[in-house]
């Protein structure tokens, strides 16, 4: 079946307001210029602080790209400084929202079962989770089957007990923790092995037809080289693009890759 592919620039800490204007105009021209192929669609995620700015121009430029968020709060409301909910991005007309990626993971001490239930604020709000999973240089070092073992706890962690039509929906991004802003990358085969991983497990959780639906992106240090390699593979779906999406021409040749 045809999934359609789902590209998505996670900007991380980098771009103001004003930049992040410049970036979406940029882009927009660029992709009116040279239209991505058909079935694939496009994502941005800028820090919460450019997310009115990014949206209102993308609403009225009319720009070809769905508006995302880096992370949000499990919580709709309550007492907690400096955090963002759901509902709020939702009023945004945020579509995608980044849950569990692997520097929050690391550096904000989001737990598994806290990612589960950011997973379930996203699904509330009517938004759709990009759940990430990816091991580290030392799971990695340890063999294929340590990084398979690693990967799996994640999804199960995150998927077990949910409705197939709700898996089927969302966006799972493979994220070797060793590649990400490192220069290095997984190799295609890499990532598709992978990809195929995580399809099967999610077959074990969830049925056959979430399998089928959900799309499988690759995260780490993706650029306009390595695109076409990657989308190539069976199993994976779309890209998950870190520094490449913070200029806006790398981001439509990945687009267009």
């Amino acid at each position: 079946m045809s999934r359609g592919v789902l590209v998505s620039g996670n900007w991380k800490m980098h771009h103001n307001h004003f930049e992040a204007i410049e970036l979406v105009q940029k882009l927009a021209a660029l992709l009116r210029s040279s239209p991505p192929p058909k079935g694939r669609e496009a994502s941005v995620h800028p820090p919460f602080t450019s997310l009115r700015s990014v949206q209102t121009t993308v609403e009225s430029d009319r720009v070809p790209v769905a508006l995302g968020a880096q992370t949000c709060h499990s919580e709709d409301r309550g007492a907690f400084t400096g955090e963002v909910s759901a509902e709020f991005l939702a009023k945004l007309n945020v579509r995608y929202v980044i849950a569990g990626h692997s520097e929050r993971r690391q550096h904000c001490g989001e737990t598994d079962d806290l990612v589960r239930v950011k997973l379930d604020a996203i699904w509330r709000h009517g938004m759709v989770p990009i759940l990430c999973v990816g091991e580290t240089v030392e799971e990695r070092a340890a063999g294929v089957a340590s990084a398979f073992a690693k990967v799996r706890g994640q999804l199960e962690a995150a998927l077990f007990g949910r409705p197939a039509a709700t898996v089927a929906a969302m966006v799972i991004a493979y994220e070797p923790i060793w590649a990400i802003g490192t220069g290095e990358n997984a190799t295609p085969d890499d990532a598709g092995s992978m990809a195929s991983f995580i399809r099967s497990v999610v077959v074990e959780l969830a049925g056959k037809d979430a399998g089928a639906g959900v799309r499988l992106q690759y995260g780490g240090s993706v650029s306009p080289d390595n695109a076409g390699a990657l989308l190539a593979e069976r199993d994976v779906d779309g890209l998950l693009v870190g520094g490449a999406s913070l200029d806006a021409e790398r981001f439509s040749a990945i687009l267009n890759a």
